[in-house]
């Protein structure tokens, strides 16, 4: 650029007509997340969202709940891979998962994409996934932002992120004050890797074995990154019939920090979960991980969700029903452990993760 040419926001890296472009290309996508609370109020491209917080007559005394969440580094494998309509699954799976842990039914979700460069294409693709997720959690999407950052990111960089919002009755709130002795801690199966630890999976994996993304691996059945990108997967729906047709105490979504950390954020203090990790055989992925890094079982569970997505605890008398409901909507499910009593064994919640973790 010659000094007497005048500076633009184009020749600075930002392209406005390609985010209008992309914004054209996902309308027709989220339309599909429409739920009766929104029809009719703005569209896609408005200042903001709106949701009809009337309509919610069914709830005598809701509670709002919200969480906010992002992707990590699963991103760059999709941008690796050139696939990009499987991480919003991911992004939807992290917000609304949180959500319904509390029993909140989910109502509306916004996201927020960052790019180093504005691909139409690219960006309505993430924005599919987005909005298959909302429909899998029932929830509208009723906006969000697209981000052009030249400069600091790469041309074909990005990042995603995301907020959500749902709604509970009052006195239906789940969590740590409804869990009593002799409650069973039953695990649902996630679908692989989900989308936490995957800083050690790649360092493990790419850095130190130098395994490549298009490797078939012979355990899985298909390649490597076909396997690590694997979306997470959703069970807002599935907890909310749950609750719907047993008692359901409380609910723990698996993420970082693993089965024992996340579980230990709904016991009460007093009572701790034990859990038998003979009753399941996690994914070969996770075998995987653990023998080629040499990573040490206990660092393995910690940091991955090691076969288990999502906890319900419920009463004894509870068990059968809740299990025949999941199995009715084609979620694995299984009993894993009990809810007992800390005083009389005196056992510490770091003692408790070494008993989960040598099994």
């Amino acid at each position: 650029m010659s000094e007497t040419t005048g500076a633009s926001y184009a020749a600075a890296g930002v392209d406005i007509e390609a985010g209008d472009r992309a914004v054209e290309l996902m309308k027709e996508w989220v339309k599909k997340t429409q739920r009766a609370e929104v029809a009719g109020l703005g569209g896609l491209g408005g200042f903001a969202g709106l949701f009809d917080a009337s309509a919610l007559k069914r709830y005598e005394r809701p509670l709002l709940a919200s969480a906010t969440d992002g992707v990590g580094t699963k991103v760059d494998l999709a941008r690796q891979l050139g696939v990009y309509d499987t991480i919003g699954h991911d992004l939807v799976a992290m917000v609304m998962d949180d959500i319904v842990v509390c029993g909140a039914e989910p109502l509306f979700m916004t996201d927020y994409i960052c790019v180093g460069k504005v691909h139409p294409e690219r960006v309505a693709a993430i924005v599919k996934g987005i909005a298959e997720g909302c429909v899998l959690a029932g929830c509208a999407l009723v906006g969000g932002e697209t981000a052009e950052h030249p400069g600091l990111l790469g041309p074909d960089d990005f990042d995603v992120a995301g907020a959500g919002t749902g709604v509970v009755e009052a006195d239906r709130l789940l969590g740590a004050d409804r869990i009593r002795t002799g409650d069973a801690v039953i695990a649902m199966a996630s679908s692989g890797l989900h989308s936490n630890g995957y800083s050690l999976v790649r360092h493990v994996l790419f850095d130190r074995a130098n395994l490549k993304l298009d490797a078939q691996v012979a355990e899985f059945g298909r390649t490597l990154g076909e396997e690590l990108l694997e979306p997470t997967k959703i069970y807002s729906l599935d907890c909310l019939a749950l609750t719907r047709t047993t008692d359901v105490h409380a609910y723990s979504h698996i993420t970082g920090g693993g089965l024992a950390a996340n579980l230990a954020r709904v016991i009460p203090d007093g009572l701790h979960a034990t859990v038998d990790r003979a009753t399941w055989t996690p994914a070969p992925v996770f075998d995987l991980v653990g023998t080629t890094g040499r990573v040490e079982r206990l660092e393995l569970e910690k940091t991955l969700n090691m076969g288990v997505g999502m906890i319900a605890v419920v009463p004894q008398d509870s068990v059968d029903a809740a299990l025949t409901t999941l199995a009715d909507r084609g979620v694995e499910a299984w009993v894993a452990g009990e809810i007992t009593n800390r005083t009389n064994d005196h056992k510490t919640a770091a003692t408790l993760i070494n008993d989960y973790a040598a099994g």
